[in-house]
């Protein structure tokens, strides 16, 4: 059994994210009974729910219609697998089985390759991101300035006190566990790059817009900002900022992005 039949069965759906067909991955294991195919299966998706991710975003019942003959088709429960939930199942699997030892290997090789090709993609978004909010806190910057904002790091904690629930950036600056040195900004996500920007061009937004004037008014109108930030995150269910991963400095991000543009061109 060839290790590159785990990819011939691999299919496609109409957004070109891959899948795998938990009938067709039973057939290449070399499970003639269905029902203990299920078995591994059910111990794979506790497996799943024990790494911390969503049952659901990996395992998907779906009814196949399939033909009894003359033509007839009737509905069979089938479950819709991504290439992490195949790896788990192959990680419960009979480990006597060489097609299963097969399987562990290549399962572990391409989530492998997928998570290098994520980590790159947040990479660079985190590049992109970081050089935006440089561009809009300049520009909000300036707006505050106009606005008759006279201490500025009064004024961006007003935000940050908003959009993280009422810490101020010292405050996200320990929780974070930072050194002193480092730059808050320097060390979040896409997501949280993402919040921050929202909530830095929507300020600049509404005092220009509402024409506000003095330390005060501006202050209350940053706040009221990122407040409305966090609660759209919330309504949405999703992570609050001060909850999300701290990853490494945006300059390393930044080196990893221009290895794998250099690679490119070779």
């Amino acid at each position: 059994m060839s290790e590159n039949q785990f990819e011939t069965i691999k299919h496609l759906d109409n957004n070109d994210i891959e899948y795998w067909s938990s009938r067709d991955l039973a057939k290449v294991l070399e499970y003639s009974d269905y029902r203990k195919f299920l078995n591994v299966i059910d111990k794979a998706k506790v497996a799943c729910e024990n790494s911390g991710e969503l049952i659901h975003n990996h395992f998907v019942h779906m009814d196949e219609m399939v033909k009894i003959g003359s033509g007839a088709e009737r509905p069979i429960d089938t479950v819709y697998l991504s290439r992490y939930a195949c790896y788990l199942i192959v990680q419960n699997s009979d480990p006597t089985k060489v097609v299963v030892a097969k399987g562990q290997t290549y399962f572990a090789i391409q989530t492998r390759r997928q998570e290098k090709t994520d980590n790159l993609i947040e990479d660079n978004n985190r590049v992109f991101l970081r050089e935006e909010m440089k561009k809009h806190n300049t520009a909000l910057t300036k707006t505050a300035a106009m606005a008759g904002v006279e201490n500025y790091a009064i004024f961006q904690n007003y935000g940050y006190k908003g959009l993280y629930g009422g810490l101020n950036m010292q405050d996200i600056h320990t929780k974070k566990g930072l050194k002193k040195s480092q730059k808050i900004l320097d060390h979040m996500s896409s997501e949280e790059l993402a919040a921050n920007l929202f909530r830095a061009t929507q300020t600049d937004a509404k005092i220009k817009r509402e024409n506000i004037k003095g330390q005060s008014h501006a202050n209350l109108a940053h706040f009221e900002v990122g407040q409305k930030v966090r609660n759209t995150i919330a309504n949405l269910g999703g992570t609050m900022p001060e909850e999300l991963p701290t990853p490494d400095g945006i300059g390393r991000a930044q080196t990893r992005v221009k290895k794998s543009d250099k690679k490119k061109l070779k």
